[in-house]
């Protein structure tokens, strides 16, 4: 059974498209909370997130040299970013012992979403500059997408929409429960 479309006032000329109001990813499209410069000085959230609690910035996970958050504006429920304390742009810049914990909280982040959300698979990976698609390029941080079979629907491919079926806040607490013990000293 097909209904007509419900007319929608102040959307232009009617059409056969329902329309899914989501103001919430204005913020993200206008570049809120962006830095205003290169420097740690310069507004970069990344830096200000370890000075708060845990769940007022979502950090699921600090280790000594890096931290483990929810993304602001996900790609799919869970998708976590790995980030060094330290104010740093390339990858090519991280200490060893940063490059080996950014690896350990990664491998913990996968267990951690396989536990508690059973992902199927995983994209991973860190966008080096603002040309490579980094939205904050001053501040090296790496993508942990946590994907399952079917998780493309129409939405995001017509629609260019993502539904999230569950609060950060909720999602960061289910995460931080299901995180594995360090195994290692370098593990965090």
């Amino acid at each position: 059974m097909t209904s007509e479309p419900e007319q929608q006032i102040g959307v232009g000329t009617p059409d056969a498209f329902q329309r899914l109001w989501t103001p919430h990813r204005m913020a993200y499209i206008q570049g809120e909370n962006k830095p205003t410069g290169p420097g740690a000085d310069d507004g970069c959230p990344f830096c200000s997130i370890p000075a708060k609690s845990d769940e007022d910035g979502l950090i699921v996970r600090r280790g000594e040299l890096v931290y483990g958050v929810l993304n602001l504006y996900p790609y799919n429920g869970g998708h976590l970013m790995v980030v060094p304390y330290r104010h740093v742009a390339d990858y090519t810049d991280l200490t060893d012992a940063e490059t080996v914990e950014l690896a350990a909280l990664t491998k913990q982040a996968m267990t951690a979403l396989r536990t508690a959300s059973g992902a199927h698979g995983f994209n991973i990976g860190m966008n080096q500059g603002s040309v490579a698609g980094a939205g904050i390029a001053a501040h090296l941080h790496q993508h942990i997408v946590p994907r399952w079979g079917g998780d493309t629907n129409f939405m995001p491919v017509v629609g260019h929409t993502k539904v999230l079926p569950q609060l950060l806040a909720d999602t960061r607490k289910m995460l931080a429960e299901a995180w594995p013990a360090s195994s290692s000293p370098s593990g965090v």
